[in-house]
């Protein structure tokens, strides 16, 4: 079984008479222990494809399926407790509840995927930079902090696939090679992984790139 299918994905936007086309007919496999990067200019269709992948966003066209089941046009109910179950998400933004401090955000993504394991929490915390921050409320924390937090979120409920938008865009030098041997390790464990990012070092760490633009898978 497959942990991601996205199948001739199409997505529309209108405003008033205008058109824009974010994906057209996008497909791609995920599969199990993979690391691959999705590369592309901004306004690619790199967080539009991200957002149909998770089942935040439906396709107008095609479908993804996650771990065998269906994802897309399915009630929000399904597609919540598939996403809780199977997939950590890291948007570039609306990563963490206002009112919980990032441990509590921690252990809430493990209460939805009912994977409550606190033993990964201090490893993760260190891991991003984050451990004298764990007691922070999103408001209290960086740019920078707040993306790592937000990853940290993501892994927490150690999913099956992970996405993640730009997950070392604020990050130095030191904790980007931290967070690419997690990645890397999570592979190796059976875990699937994509990222989008401008990142070279984390585009070279990765099996494959794949290169989006104007919605469109393209070879470089």
């Amino acid at each position: 079984m497959r942990p991601l299918d996205a199948f001739e994905l199409y997505r529309f936007y209108h405003s008033g008479d205008d058109e824009t086309a974010a994906l057209r007919g996008v497909s791609l496999k995920l599969e199990a222990g993979e690391f691959l990067a999705l590369m592309g200019p901004s306004g690619s269709g790199k967080s539009t494809l991200l957002a149909c992948l998770a089942g935040l966003d439906e396709p107008d066209g095609g479908h993804v399926e996650v771990m065998g089941s269906r994802l897309s046009r399915r009630p929000e109910a399904v597609r919540s407790a598939l996403r809780a179950r199977h997939i950590g998400i890291m948007m570039q933004s609306g990563n963490l509840f206002e009112h919980l401090t990032v441990e509590d955000n921690m252990r809430l993504q493990m209460s939805l995927a009912r994977k409550v394991d606190l033993s990964g929490i201090d490893r993760l915390l260190e891991v991003m930079g984050l451990t004298q921050r764990r007691l922070a409320r999103p408001s209290q924390l960086s740019g920078g902090e707040s993306a790592r937090a937000g990853l940290a979120v993501a892994l927490s409920a150690d999913p099956q696939v992970l996405l993640a938008d730009e997950p070392t865009a604020e990050v130095d030098t030191a904790t980007e090679a931290n967070i690419l041997t997690l990645l890397r390790e999570r592979c190796q464990a059976g875990g699937a992984v994509l990222v989008a990012t401008h990142s070279q070092a984390l585009a070279a760490s990765a099996d494959s790139i794949l290169h989006i633009q104007d919605g469109r898978f393209i070879h470089v």
